[in-house]
């Protein structure tokens, strides 16, 4: 969003913060000055600022050169964490049915263009780069995106297509416009999604949405495998019925607790925008 756009309440200098905070991640837990004045588009004094002003409030430690990230960032999400009751009530349903089919689940939202791991149980590293709860991936490329973005607002997935560009991740990665509309209509039809190694080689996932109290999707649960061990026609035929199971009992849960969040971060499930990372399993 351009300055212009901003509401005359936007801080511009708490977003050039947050952003400094994301800039660190699996790949780069640790960055000199330059790296975070490239990354974030700032000058070096600027990012030497808000660098040391993190320092002082205890959210990234000085080593020489390198500036990382400390444990009280964790702070930031734990409220979000602690109020959200989806992902408690889902994690036990994940653990049951990652014990009957011996590999990975995880449960996802809808934040921006891209979905953000909320509860995962894995099995086995299937891929390149590790999952964890926060680890976020483009919505257009893995099946609990298209899950969400099937069974949402079609103005939804209009304003993500004029913004996004359909990168091919892989050599499989849909990358067109209108075959991803095609794509979005048949998971809508059927009820869930395959995506075969278009995030990532070697991985394919299958995934199912999650209704709140309301019927409204607000999250996917989904399973993924290697794909050298297994076809979507198995996929389909041994792991989609117990993942339609689980999704069932956990909306059964989600039903008989009392009214609490169970959407996506940042009501994410219906819009804002969000960051890219390179992709991984799993999703």
């Amino acid at each position: 969003m351009s300055d212009e756009a901003r509401a005359p309440h936007f801080v511009k200098s708490f977003e050039r913060g947050l952003a400094v905070i994301r800039c660190f991640d699996a790949d780069h837990p640790a960055r000199t000055l330059s790296d975070v004045a490239h990354t974030c588009d700032l000058t070096r004094a600027a990012a030497r600022r808000l660098l040391l002003t993190l320092a002082d409030l205890g959210y990234v430690h000085q080593d020489g050169r390198l500036f990382r990230l400390t444990p009280r960032v964790l702070e930031l999400g734990y409220s979000y964490l602690a109020g959200y009751t989806l992902p408690q009530i889902a994690e036990p349903h994940l653990e049951q049915l990652v014990a009957q089919v011996r590999e990975s689940s995880s449960l996802c939202v809808l934040d921006g263009d891209d979905i953000v791991y909320v509860a995962r149980v894995a099995t086995r590293r299937i891929m390149t780069a590790s999952i964890t709860v926060g680890t976020r991936f483009p919505a257009y490329v893995t099946s609990v995106g298209r899950v969400i973005l099937a069974h949402g607002p079609q103005e939804r997935v209009e304003v993500l297509l004029g913004r996004v560009e359909l990168n091919p991740l892989t050599g499989r990665t849909i990358t067109s416009p209108d075959d991803l509309r095609a794509e979005l209509s048949r998971v809508r039809r059927q009820g869930y999604a395959v995506v075969d190694q278009e995030l990532e080689e070697g991985l394919m996932s299958v995934a199912a949405p999650v209704r709140d109290r309301d019927g409204e999707v607000v999250a996917a649960v989904n399973i993924a495998v290697h794909a050298g061990r297994n076809t979507e026609d198995s996929v389909r035929r041994d792991l989609l019925p117990r993942l339609r199971s689980t999704v069932a009992a956990i909306e059964a849960d989600l039903r008989i607790t009392s009214p609490g969040p169970a959407a996506s971060p940042g009501s994410g499930t219906h819009r804002s925008s969000s960051s890219r990372r390179s992709p991984a399993p799993g999703a």
